[in-house]
């Protein structure tokens, strides 16, 4: 019984037959990636089938580019709460040390003055910091009902824009099929 009736046993024969098939299998599974690879990054026929969806498409990504969401958040909380106070104009380095300098020599009496004045400050600032921290909670809440809408209709779009059509799928499994 040498090498050659070894080849011939039932068993190798079957295995043979698996690996072949298995074989064949990956081949076709790699044509059906492929096909739906090149159908997906096909922009020219996905333009061509519907144009308005990708002009659509285009001006959306433009939209979030321009950051036309934050705009629209601010106008809207701007038309809510009216337009926010600018910002004061900080004082500058020289102004700081002659306001100090007028304080004293001496720092523990420098430091009490300003702990009261900054003290006496939040006092009288405060009803105004509480209705800011109103507008706040409601940019939260905004956000938190917005975003997730956003993402969902994000991702629609990306499967619109990205998906495959089975026309498109089934031209692209043909060509890569006649390459094979």
């Amino acid at each position: 019984m040498g090498e050659g009736t070894q080849s011939a046993r039932p068993e190798v024969l079957a295995a043979r037959a698996e690996v072949a098939a298995a074989r064949e299998r990956l081949d076709e599974e790699l044509l059906r990636l492929e096909a739906s690879a090149r159908a997906a990054i096909d922009v020219k026929a996905k333009v061509k089938r519907s144009p308005v969806k990708a002009a659509g498409a285009v001006a959306g990504a433009g939209f979030i580019v321009a950051g036309g969401p934050r705009r629209i958040l601010r106008g809207a909380r701007n038309a809510v709460f009216g337009k926010p106070e600018p910002l004061p104009k900080s004082m500058l380095p020289k102004e700081i040390d002659r306001a100090l300098g007028a304080l004293g020599d001496d720092g523990e009496r420098v430091r009490g003055v300003i702990e009261r004045e900054f003290a006496t400050y939040l006092k009288e600032r405060a009803p105004e910091l509480r209705s800011r921290s109103l507008t706040g909670t409601a940019a939260k809440l905004l956000f938190a009902v917005g975003r997730p809408v956003a993402v969902r209709y994000g991702v629609k779009l990306a499967n619109d824009v990205l998906g495959t059509d089975r026309a498109q799928f089934a031209d692209q499994l043909a060509k890569a099929s006649a390459r094979k």
